[in-house]
């Protein structure tokens, strides 16, 4: 058997089923079809709340959140529901399971793979729809527009998306998954190799946001959605959890003034808990803290301080 060192690469979502306006997919767009389950901690699962949140989907789709202390099933962590986390007997009201794998199995009954939030779950069948997090938010903004709130913004514009997708594609690769590459290092060559990435495009994001508001310009997009939830968290678990310390969030001007603009925009900010994040990393992660002991801050009233961005 090999040892050589491997760096931390996520797996392929296995599960992508796109539910669509026409139905084309099999899938069909429709009110309360479809429960999101999803964790707080999470900032795969918090793109897809927050874009909910943001189009007014709320009552289109409904959410169920499960315990940010993931529990030992058959020797692998799973994303359960708990009696602290309001759900009675430890079984989601809707779904009537207790861990996300149910809904997986559900689906494919011979899936030995692993299981991620966010899940979008048939409630009919309680069979897992999709646990493609990227496209899941992409098809909330075009797919559901019929049932979108008046006056919700566009946020992935046609004259936009090439733009978009490029963002995000760096954003996935050199910020969204750099700082798990750096905290799940197997040795110091490995994450030498992701700070510098990590920090290289951070310094850039900074030049850039320093002469726009949003990153495309005067509008929130998707690609602000998927860079904001890893900046919300990188001060309070990526900095010294994942050892992504070469410098605090808060030591940039622009980028920490970026994300405070849009925690104090409504769906952003409204949909944190920094309590689930910090017991997330800090009690799961026991290959890298052992003891368990969950940091206590930063404090997060530094967020509602005024950002000067308008």
């Amino acid at each position: 058997m090999s040892t050589e060192a491997k760096e931390h690469v996520r797996a392929p979502q296995h599960f992508t089923s796109r539910p669509t306006a026409d139905g084309r997919s099999g899938w069909p767009v429709e009110a309360g079809r479809y429960r999101l389950v999803a964790s707080l901690a999470c900032p795969w699962a918090h793109r897809v709340i927050i874009t909910r949140r943001l189009l007014g989907l709320e009552d289109a789709i409904s959410l169920a959140v499960t315990s940010p202390i993931q529990e030992m099933i058959d020797g692998e962590y799973h994303w359960v529901f708990t009696e602290e986390n309001g759900n009675a007997g430890g079984v989601d009201e809707v779904l009537g399971i207790h861990a996300l794998r149910e809904a997986y199995l559900a689906a494919e009954p011979d899936y030995t793979g692993g299981v991620s939030v966010p899940g979008l779950v048939d409630v009919r069948t309680g069979h897992l729809v999709s646990n493609d997090f990227a496209n899941l938010t992409l098809d909330l903004g075009t797919e559901w527009r019929s049932l979108h709130r008046e006056g919700a913004p566009d946020l992935y514009p046609e004259h936009l998306r090439a733009e978009i997708d490029a963002l995000n594609a760096v954003t996935y690769e050199e910020v969204n998954t750099q700082v798990y590459r750096a905290g799940f290092a197997p040795t110091q060559a490995f994450y030498d190799q992701a700070v510098q990435v990590l920090f290289h495009r951070l310094d850039q994001l900074e030049q850039h946001l320093a002469e726009r508001r949003y990153l495309t310009g005067d509008t929130i997009t998707e690609a602000d959605i998927r860079l904001w939830t890893t900046l919300v968290r990188f001060d309070a678990v990526y900095h010294g959890h994942f050892k992504c310390n070469v410098r605090k969030l808060i030591e940039y001007p622009a980028l920490w003034g970026y994300t405070r603009d849009l925690f104090q925009t409504p769906g952003f900010g409204d949909t944190v808990d920094f309590d689930h994040i910090r017991r997330h990393y800090y009690a799961v992660h026991d290959n890298i803290n052992p003891t368990r002991i969950v940091a206590a801050g930063p404090d997060p009233a530094g967020f509602l301080t005024p950002h000067g961005r308008g």
